[in-house]
């Protein structure tokens, strides 16, 4: 017989009720709440091909959407088993020492995505590696029928040395294996690395021996996609997602409008036009764009007044989206917050409890908002240079997925009016500046409360960070923690350490009894990063 239904008072949501008393509602995730099994997103490719970058910013997208998701990049578990890095001769195949030490650290990783997939609440772990071979995707696929996960293979091939070379000098020459190594000779021992991946490198095969795996292939950063039997929900989303952003240099400024008369009584919502001062705002963000020199800007409001308004003063075109009205403030539409605690001091109350799950009656919560302004997100990456005139809100939720920010923290981000913040994508995050615009307007934000601030936190991190560094477990738990002795200092020749013991290895990835497709594999797994 179904249970009785009983209505959450701060999402607003309704769920059953269990012994008379209502269910406890999920709080690990602010998304979905998907029955489809947890999903293993295995990168494929050549060194400098671009996988962290695309690891890294899908990852903050699944989080910001509300999929709990984490890379696990077996790079970071072979430097912190390998402490001094030498030279490409750690990753010669006949390495047979070093051969051992990657696989060991590779099924680490894996041993970590399990964990995350299983205990930690993730539904999306992103397994960041070469994984060049087909012994290796063999093994993974294996890890995945045996643990129930969805396996999902992102290849990235790319041929361009330009577009190679750019990657290694930005990215590649600047990481721990280098930071005492001039640019010229990383760059020459990089080179020489990826040499010792293309000898053993099995692209994905989509015609024969792959037809049957789920899959992207990403050709020179987007030029050309190949998709293969995409399945379920996550997997469109992020091959919509993939196949809408790209590399080139380009500015995103988002500002709030100017301010308003409901500013100056501090009314929430409404749609009222400028202040005195918001139109001076608007006469300095036109000052601010010329100076700019920006070729193609493109400019977007949201459709209510203020925003207009201040789009018109910058005499260009301008493109209005419905999704970037503030936030709906439900019944509370047009009250003080004064007025708000008076009229309505247990919903004022719940929002100060949980603000980002909190919906106003009738209304809208910051978990609705990411989800409307998804589609703005989207169109942010696929173009070059942009101006958003938003609202506190709503420009907090696009600050939060720019800036990889949490559930919890997305809320509370200081958006003051009059000011300009420009954005540039660097190479696994964004950079930030924020141009005060030199007009006075009344200050909008209102802090987390005190009480809410000592109080135990009712919301996980939904940050893309890695195990090692995530502040969640409270206590740094060391990826690689079976070493007899302190992690190694160097490689002496002929050294074969056993990295992790096969019983923390998840369900049979000791390898000794995986399935093999073809006899042709080698021995020793050629394995990646």
């Amino acid at each position: 017989m179904p249970r009785e239904l009983t209505q959450n008072r701060i999402q607003k949501i309704w769920i059953p009720s269990k012994d008379d008393k209502p269910a406890a509602p999920r709080r690990s995730t602010g998304g979905p709440h998907l029955s489809n099994p947890p999903t293993v997103i295995v990168m494929v490719g050549l060194p400098a091909r671009g996988k962290t970058y695309m690891s890294k910013k899908l990852t903050r997208y699944l989080n910001w959407i509300g999929m709990p998701t984490k890379v696990f990049n077996v790079g970071e578990y072979r430097r912190e088993a390998v402490k001094n890095y030498s030279s490409y001769d750690f990753f010669k195949p006949d390495n047979e020492s070093a051969v051992k030490i990657r696989q060991q650290c590779a099924l680490a990783a894996l041993r970590d995505v399990k964990s995350y997939l299983t205990e930690e609440g993730g539904q999306v772990a992103v397994f960041d590696a070469t994984n060049t071979t087909r012994e290796r995707r063999e093994l993974i696929l294996h890890f995945g029928r045996e643990n129930g996960f969805k396996i999902f293979f992102i290849e990235s091939l790319c041929d361009d040395p330009s577009v190679i070379a750019s990657n290694i000098m930005e990215v590649k020459v600047s990481c721990p294996d280098y930071q005492d190594c001039n640019k010229t000779d990383a760059m020459l021992d990089f080179q020489k690395r990826i040499e010792c991946y293309k000898a053993s490198y099995e692209p994905l095969d989509p015609d024969q021996y792959d037809r049957d795996l789920s899959f992207i292939k990403v050709i020179d950063v987007g030029r050309q996609f190949l998709v293969n039997r995409i399945q379920g929900h996550i997997q469109s989303k992020i091959v919509y997602y993939l196949m809408n952003i790209h590399v080139q240099p380009r500015a995103i400024y988002l500002c709030r409008h100017g301010e308003s008369l409901d500013n100056l009584q501090g009314r929430l919502g409404g749609d009222s036009g400028l202040s005195p001062q918001g139109k001076k705002f608007a006469t300095a963000l036109f000052q601010f764009v010329e100076a700019q020199n920006l070729q193609n800007l493109k400019v977007w409001t949201s459709q209510l007044c203020r925003s207009i308004q201040t789009a018109e003063a910058l005499g260009v075109p301008y493109e209005q989206w419905k999704a970037l009205n503030e936030i709906d403030a439900g019944v509370c539409e047009g009250m003080t917050y004064d007025e708000v605690k008076d009229k309505f001091p247990d919903e004022f109350a719940l929002r100060d409890e949980d603000k980002f799950y909190y919906r106003y009656p009738a209304g809208e919560s910051y978990q609705d908002l990411v989800q409307r302004v998804e589609p703005v997100i989207m169109e942010l990456e696929r173009q070059e240079n942009v101006l958003v005139v938003c609202h506190q809100a709503v420009m907090r939720c696009l600050l939060a997925y720019f800036l990889d920010k949490s559930a919890d923290e997305m809320p509370y981000l200081k958006c003051p009016l009059h000011t300009v913040l420009k954005l540039t994508p660097v190479a696994y995050g964004c950079k930030v500046e924020s141009v005060c615009l030199n007009v006075e307007a009344v200050n909008t934000h209102r802090d987390r409360p005190e009480e809410v601030k000592r109080g135990p936190g009712t919301l996980l991190r939904r940050n893309s960070v890695t195990p090692l560094t995530s502040p969640e477990p409270n206590i740094k738990k060391p990826r690689i923690d079976d070493l007899d002795e302190a992690p190694i200092q160097g490689l002496p020749p002929g050294s074969a350490l056993a990295l992790c013991s096969p019983s923390h290895l998840p369900l049979s990835l000791s390898g000794q009894n995986l399935k093999r497709k073809t006899n042709d594999h080698h021995d020793v797994m050629q394995t990646c990063q």
